[in-house]
């Protein structure tokens, strides 16, 4: 990451603001959206992964193998 930041600075040489890449900063944006869903859906209840699989199957969204 370091290499694709770049640091702009005040006459006093104080980092003022952060500039990146255009592929680093959709990365950040992606990763907020998904720490987003993750807390809206933080109280949810949890399915067992092994249910969970079985009605992938039922659905026909993950093939037996």
């Amino acid at each position: 990451m370091a290499a694709s930041v770049h640091y702009l600075t005040d006459t006093r040489g104080k980092k003022t603001a952060v500039v990146l890449s255009l592929k680093k900063y959709r990365q950040l944006l992606e990763d907020l959206a998904d720490l987003a869903a993750v807390a809206d859906r933080r109280d949810e209840p949890l399915i067992p992964h092994d249910k969970f699989i079985r009605e992938l199957k039922k659905d026909g969204i993950l093939a037996d193998l």
